[in-house]
């Protein structure tokens, strides 16, 4: 009961888009002691020129990312609203709309590793990707910790 409780409260208690961002940065700082962008930074260990050349396709990259990051929180309030009388019409929309927000997540990384493999080289191009993989499928842990599963809550009444 306490995880349909916690969704509820996160995805309808404060502005979904301000909640996103907050949360993100709060879980990493919580993790790191730093902020997302501090902490790409120091894992890569760039040259000032590398770091330069970086600097706006990361940009670029966090930009659409927290645009579509707004398509996955609509997708958990639409699946907190929807929980107690989900339909098999329903569930299906729900799934496939975020298996498409995976793909165009994916897209996404994948788009900027190519722009970044021209900029900083192929090695720091994977250490950027390994570890934004490393903070979304965390991040991801995070968010599926805190939602129930499908008939979750049948399973705790009382018979």
């Amino acid at each position: 009961m306490k995880k349909i409780l916690f969704i509820l409260s996160l995805v309808f208690g404060l502005n979904a888009a301000a909640q996103s961002s907050v949360d993100e940065i709060k879980l990493i700082q919580d993790l790191y002691g730093k902020s997302k962008a501090e902490v790409v930074k120091e894992y890569l260990g760039l040259t000032d020129v590398q770091a330069t050349a970086f600097q706006p396709i990361y940009d670029n990259y966090e930009s659409e990312r927290k645009a579509l990051s707004q398509k996955k929180i609509q997708i958990l309030e639409d699946y907190a609203k929807n929980y107690a009388t989900l339909s098999d019409a329903k569930a299906t929309e729900l799934t496939s709309s975020n298996l498409k927000y995976n793909q165009e997540a994916e897209k996404l990384l994948t788009k900027t590793h190519s722009k970044l493999v021209k900029a900083i080289g192929g090695i720091n191009a994977a250490k950027f990707v390994q570890l934004e993989q490393y903070l979304q499928v965390t991040i991801r842990a995070e968010i599926q910790d805190a939602i129930p599963f499908i008939g979750e809550l049948d399973k705790t009444k009382k018979q």
